[in-house]
């Protein structure tokens, strides 16, 4: 390949949309909301039979919440629960579980959240449902999106 060429990830049609091959690389990125800005996290799944080691032995992980509107089926944006504080890098637990949000309360509208502060407190008001998940994350923070 000359030098000058450039790498297109390899695409598969899934219903009406095109969506990367893998996740691995920028093909993981994808936007989080953390304290009402939006930020860009690269994620890679980690393997399922790594997940329960993983949980066992990572005191520190982090929480990624995702949720879904059970009306309109409408994913809504994840929210996280720790950024890397500035010059933290190597310090940073990488690892993200997944914690789902469940709209079981008919009184309280499925709504997007944009922290982790507002979903413990539904979640303490008896709004919502959080269910912790066994799946597992590797991500890094790429930045705030403008």
């Amino acid at each position: 390949m000359q030098r000058n060429q450039r790498i297109r990830p390899l695409v598969e049609e899934l219903e009406d949309r095109c969506v990367p091959s893998s996740t691995n690389g920028i093909a993981g990125s994808i936007p989080t909301l953390y304290d009402g800005g939006l930020q860009t996290i690269n994620f890679k799944v980690m393997p399922t039979q790594s997940e329960a080691s993983l949980l066992a032995h990572n005191k520190s992980i982090n929480i990624i919440y995702e949720s879904t509107n059970p009306t309109t089926g409408q994913t809504f944006t994840s929210v996280i629960n720790a950024l890397p504080a500035p010059g933290e890098g190597p310090g940073f637990n990488p690892l993200w579980v997944v914690v789902d949000i469940n709209f079981s309360n008919p009184s309280f509208a499925p709504q997007q959240f944009t922290s982790d502060n507002d979903i413990v407190a539904a979640a303490a008001a008896g709004q919502i449902t959080l269910m912790p998940t066994d799946v597992v994350y590797r991500g890094s923070v790429l930045g705030q999106k403008a």
